[in-house]
């Protein structure tokens, strides 16, 4: 036996999986109890579990919370597979579709991976303005 199943405080709610040495320290510590003993015999003083269930309830955090993904830099380049969004070259820095001069804000909407060519041909202005065409549409990741 190489694993111990872990049940939440109240028995219902399976919380994963430790290894023998681990369960045998949470029932030294205290913070938990064997809910079924093995019959593989002994470790040291303590009967080798094949379940326990913690004293307490935890609320476990990857239960309630989604994981964010922050705008940056090099995530645009890297969502974008580091591909100009203008001619398809290798991109090595970002444009905003709407600039920032004209109220544009830097998140994952309103930013693309971009060549330093397209970019600086661009400058300070949108895609129509410039007669560049948008072979990309912005993203957020999910």
């Amino acid at each position: 036996m190489s694993a111990v199943i872990v049940y939440n405080g109240g028995g219902s709610e399976i919380l994963g999986a430790v290894s023998i040495k681990k369960a045998i320290t949470m029932l030294y510590r205290g913070v938990a109890y064997i809910k079924v003993e093995s019959e593989d015999g002994r470790f040291g003083p303590y009967p080798i579990p094949h379940s326990i269930e913690l004293i307490k309830y935890i609320f476990p955090k990857w239960k309630y919370q989604r994981r964010i993904i922050h705008y940056s830099r090099k995530g645009v380049l890297e969502r974008d597979g580091y591909i100009c969004a203008y001619c398809h070259g290798y991109a090595n820095t970002i444009d905003h579709v709407v600039p920032k001069c004209n109220g544009g804000t830097s998140d994952w909407l309103n930013t693309v991976a971009c060549c330093r060519p397209c970019n600086t041909r661009k400058a300070g202005r949108t895609p129509q303005e410039a007669s560049m065409t948008l072979l990309n549409r912005p993203v957020a990741p999910a």
